[in-house]
């Protein structure tokens, strides 16, 4: 190899070596964000499921039975 050969080669893997760092930082980046994401989104769903729970809390202490009899009668006019 002539030493403009070994010169070119040298700037293509330079070049190749430079897009795949930006590439990998593009990478983690997007990952962060997703990881991020992930976070707010379990923060969500357990704040869902405590409001769940909370209100299925209060059904179960005064349930509503569809029962006519545990109603009360209805406002007289």
């Amino acid at each position: 190899m002539t030493p403009e050969d070994l010169e070119h080669r040298m700037a293509e893997l330079e070049t190749r070596v430079a897009f795949q760092e930006q590439a990998l930082l593009e990478l983690s980046d997007a990952l962060a964000a997703a990881r991020d994401e992930e976070n707010r989104t379990a923060l969500l769903l357990h704040r869902a499921l405590e409001e769940l729970r909370a209100i299925r809390s209060t059904l179960s202490a005064s349930p509503v039975t569809g029962d006519a009899s545990q109603e009360p009668p209805p406002p007289h006019y």
